[in-house]
Parts: structure tokens; sequence; C-alpha cells
């Protein structure tokens, strides 16, 4: 196993190297010129179309709120508990400085890629909207470009029992063991029952499901966050600096961190924030697709607050608590440096942290189900549903026995071969984006709009 994982090392470093890097937050920043960085300015407005979004207001599968939870329950999981852990582990401090950069460029980029799902997308033999970069690659590129959709629907439906299955089963199972000491056999069966029994139901019980445990278990996570900065309230404005000098100086070797280089803080922040809030991975449109919406650019403005709310929320909590508490420098690593955050100050944190993760953990094994399906049934047609689901429940034990270095090395090399495609699409695709953009915000457009 060793030599195995030592063969996914080299892989990983090659497909994180700086090309992709560049490539994720070169055009990120290119979107975010496009569109006059609405991503940025029209915050607010998109928190407003977010309340409003409990109800459809046009053709699709499901409302526009639920298609943002869906999308939210792939995203936020062991990315934001444990990625920023190991994220900061071996990148150090710095780590948190560059997922914020990609965050906040990232949301241009999730911007778009709803935008083109909701533009593009089809009807499946089952009267269900459907779409994603399969789809806009298909409908927007032509024919000559099949093969790119393609390419991207094999990724996708890889993808995602690695970082949709195994890592999140996995993490479920570590967290288990130790908070709770339960056997990850009873871990594994438990998983196994739960998440088949939601699949059965499709789309509609997965959103609905995620509606409802999604917001619940993150304002909880957020407010037990808030406990632990308040508390140590003046080490936050030294938390801060270091994360912004680190991110442009090396750190040296420290206690139980090793040190690290800018180059490693800034793959590994990239690497991790771009796994935790999957902006450019083409994930999150499959989901968006299927929304009630009258207007592309509508949904887009929803689904930029998937990475606001992922990253510079969630994620900034988990890694403002690790430092502040000074468990980095620590011997502890992934989960358990977090764990060993909140119980610095709370009782029973380290039981907080697993609930939380296993939460997470279950709703991302959901969300990523469907993403996975629909990317097997543009390749293989929509008779593949079933299948794909048993082989995705018969996944979940087979992640808990995998070592986890190796899940997370496989998951981070999927992830970037994933998201090659999506990102050449939507530059190529950038001019139709710009287009609809400036169209939907055009005065004329907002007045009707206030006036409904």
């Amino acid at each position: 196993m060793s030599e195995f994982h030592q063969i996914l090392k080299i892989v990983s470093d090659f497909v994180w190297g700086p090309v992709t890097l560049c490539l994720i937050m070169g055009v990120g920043l290119f979107l975010s010129v496009c569109i006059r960085f609405i991503s940025v300015r029209q915050i607010p407005y998109g928190f407003g179309q977010l309340i409003s979004g409990r109800r459809a207001k046009g053709d699709g599968t499901i409302a526009p709120f639920n298609a943002l939870m869906l999308s939210l329950s792939a995203t936020i999981g062991t990315g934001n508990i444990v990625g920023v852990a190991t994220a900061i582990g071996l990148g150090g401090p710095g780590a948190l400085f560059w997922m914020w950069c990609s965050a906040l460029l990232g949301m241009a980029t999730k911007y778009a890629e709803a935008v083109c799902a909701v533009h593009y997308r089809e009807q499946n033999e089952k009267g269900e909207y459907v779409g994603g970069p399969m789809y806009y690659i298909k409908n927007g590129l032509g024919k000559h470009w099949l093969w790119l959709g393609g390419t991207f629907a094999l990724f996708g439906s890889l993808a995602g029992f690695g970082i949709g299955n195994a890592v999140q089963a996995n993490s479920v199972a570590e967290s288990m063991a130790v908070a709770f000491g339960v056997d990850e056999k009873i871990t594994a069966v438990v998983l196994v029952c739960l998440v088949g029994a939601v699949l059965l139901g499709g789309v509609k019980r997965i959103a609905n499901v995620a509606r409802h445990l999604v917001p619940f278990m993150a304002c909880s996570y957020l407010l037990a966050g808030m406990v632990v900065l308040v508390m140590n309230i003046t080490a936050l404005p030294e938390a801060i600096v270091l994360v912004v000098k680190s991110a442009f100086t090396p750190v040296a070797a420290t206690g139980g961190f090793a040190g690290a280089t800018i180059m490693l803080a800034l793959r590994m922040g990239v690497a991790r924030g771009v796994f935790s809030n999957e902006a450019g991975l083409g994930s999150a449109p499959i989901a968006h697709a299927a929304a009630a919406t009258d207007n592309p650019v509508r949904q887009g403005t929803v689904a930029m607050l998937g990475t606001f709310i992922d990253t510079l929320v969630v994620c900034s909590i988990t890694g403002l608590v690790i430092i502040v508490t000074g468990v980095w420098s620590g011997e502890a690593q992934g989960v358990e440096m977090s764990q060993a955050a909140f119980n610095s100050v709370l009782p029973h944190g380290d039981k907080i942290v697993s609930m939380a993760l296993i939460v997470f953990a279950f709703t991302t094994i959901l969300g990523w189900s469907y993403y996975g399906e629909k990317c097997a049934g543009y390749l293989l047609g929509q008779k593949t549903s079933f299948p794909y689901r048993l082989a995705w429940v018969a996944m979940i034990p087979i992640g808990i026995l995998i070592p986890m270095k190796s899940v997370w090395l496989a998951a981070d090399i999927l992830n970037g071969l994933m998201a090659i495609p999506n990102l050449i699409a939507l530059v190529l695709l950038s001019g139709v984006v710009t287009r609809l953009t400036k169209e939907y915000f055009a005065p004329s457009v907002q007045n009707e709009i206030k006036q409904e």
C-alpha cells in the first residue's frame, strides 16, 4: 500500500501543480472581470433571491432554495472540518488566506457555472430538468466539443466515489470511533442503510433532507465556533495577522508542525478550498440546473452564495478556531486537530465537531450521489440510475476501510481532472455569461422585476 500511496502522491502533485492552480485562480479572475465583479457586489441581492427562492418562479424540478441546499449539502462536508485542518496542518496558517482568495474568485466561477447550467439545461425522458458542464458544453459549444462534455461526465461519475463518498464515509467512521468509540463496521452498516433509504426517493427526497439538515447543522456548528472565538477574542487579531503573514513568508517548524513554504501554503489552500466549495469543479451546476427559476442569472446569484457560505463563513470559523487555540502547531492532525481546538474551550467540544462532521458528511454523500448519477446518465442513459445508486451504497464500507491518506490523494486527483474540462468550457462560454448578466441587470429589467 505504501508504493500505491507514493504513486498517488506523484500524480496528485502533477495534477495540482502550478498549471492547475493558475487555471483555477486565473479563470476565477477572468470571469470576475467579465461580469464586473457582480459576484461580490451583488451578494446582498443574492441573499434576497435566496430568501424568496423557497417558492418556484419558473420551470424546474426543485425550488431555487432547495437547489442551493442540495449544492451546499455536497460542499459543506469534511472539507470544512477535516480539509481545513489538513490544509493548515501541512501548509501552515497561510493556507487559510489562499482559501479565502480562491473563494472570492470562485464565487464568479460558481455564478458562471449556474448561469450556463440553467441556460443550456434539458428535460430528460422522466420530465426532470438536467444540466451541468456536460450539457452546456454540448448545447453551448456544439458537436465538435462533445468529447469535452463526455470527458467531464466520465471524471464526474468517478470523482463522486472519492470526494463525495469514500472521503466522507472514512471521516465519519474515524470521528465516530474517536468521539464515541463506535466500531467502524457498525458505522458502515448504519451509513449504508440511511443513504440507501434516502436515495430511493430520488432528487426531491435528497433536496428535502438537505433543506432541513444543512441549515440546522451549519448554524449549530457556527454558533459553537463563535463561542470558541469569543473566548479567545484577544488572540483573534494576532491570528488574522499570522494568516496573512504566513501566506507570503515561509513558516518554520514548531512543535508538531513540520514547517511550510509559500508554495505549499498556496497549494494546500487552493486545493482544499476547491475541495470544500467545489467552485470550478462543475458539480454544483448539476444541482442548480434543476432549480425552478425563470432566469439563469437569478439562479446564478443564488449559486454564488454557496461558495461564500461554505468557505468565507464555515471554513473561516474552523480555521480561525484552530489558529487562535494554538492546536495548529501541535501533534494532532486532521479531524483530531479540529476536535482539540473546540475541546479546549467547550465541554465535549470534540463530540460537537464529530456530530457536525457526521451530518455534513452524510448530506455530502447524498448530494454527490445525485451529481455522479447525472454524469453517468449523460454517458449511458437514465437506465443507469438504479445500478449507479447500488454501486454508490456499496462504496461506503469500502471507503471506510481504505487508509485515509490514500483516500484524500485520490480525491484530489479526481477533483483536478474533473475541473479542467469545466474551466475550459467556462472560458469559451464567458461571452454568453457576460451578455446574460448585462441583460438581467439592465435598469429596465430590474424595474420590471421590482414590480413583480
